[in-house]
């Protein structure tokens, strides 16, 4: 059951790796401005690739995740595959484009991932359902999403993220910056420690509602027409009802994504 888990996870942080690749391969079509009518016509139907990402885990002890695996992406005229996020498309009025989500998240932990999660209950990984609006403005691109858990935390996020893309040649940087807002049934079951899992050196935390920041900068290089490279380094500052627990010991946590994607 363990294996199975490992196994699973893995294959999710993967294809987050795509969400990265699939970022890259539609702001490449867009121009600084925020993109078009034409640049969203000009985005891939499909991509595969090879990634490989590293993550520092915010669980004391835990680490630093590493995974290497295939890069699967897809964009029709009604669904939208990124990362673990797949996407009905509502439409679009003027700027603005909306979505229905699904999203899985693997944020789950076993006791014995880490010392100080020992003796601790499962926590799973899950889906996420809800929606996206998108605002392309004439400077940047900004993006609502709304999410609640479907089992286990039965949990809320609400985040708004913002990236502007820059094009010198065959490279193209694009900055981000995105909040995340998350309630207390959320925190609480990531984070909280119930008070029968409380030991001498792990004290009972009741989670609460916090918002997290994230900002980074991704950076794409063209080969060619249909093959690029890309490299996103990014850091994660957590909110107070995150940190405040006893299973956290940091308040930031840097990650890299690197790949290559094929693009048909």
């Amino acid at each position: 059951m363990r294996h199975t888990t490992v196994v699973l996870r893995a294959i999710v942080f993967g294809v987050t790796l795509g969400g990265a690749c699939a970022a890259s391969a539609q702001t490449a079509t867009q121009d600084a401005g925020g993109g078009n009518d034409v640049a969203r016509q000009q985005e891939p139907g499909w991509g595969i690739g090879l990634g490989a990402g590293f993550e520092r885990s915010p669980y004391r002890g835990y680490g630093t995740k590493t995974s290497a695996l295939p890069i699967l992406l897809y964009n029709g005229a009604y669904f939208r595959v990124a990362g673990p996020a797949v996407d009905f498309k509502l439409g679009s009025a003027g700027r603005f484009d909306f979505t229905l989500r699904a999203k899985y998240a693997n944020e789950g932990y076993e006791s014995g991932d880490a010392p100080i999660l020992n003796g601790m209950d499962e926590r799973k990984d899950g889906f996420r359902l809800g929606g996206t609006a998108t605002w392309r403005a004439p400077f940047a691109k900004f993006t609502l999403e709304w999410l609640k858990a479907a089992g286990n935390s039965n949990g809320q996020t609400v985040k708004l993220s913002a990236e502007r893309g820059f094009t010198a040649g065959r490279v193209r940087l694009t900055p981000h910056l995105g909040v995340t807002w998350m309630n207390n049934q959320y925190v609480n079951y990531y984070y909280g420690v119930k008070s029968s899992e409380a030991t001498s050196a792990r004290a009972a935390y009741n989670g609460k509602s916090t918002a997290n920041v994230d900002a980074g900068v991704r950076a794409d290089y063209s080969l060619t027409t249909a093959q690029s490279v890309f490299l996103d380094l990014g850091v994660t500052h957590y909110g107070s009802g995150i940190t405040d627990g006893p299973l956290v010991d940091r308040s930031t946590s840097p990650s890299l994504r690197l790949g290559y994607v094929y693009k048909f």
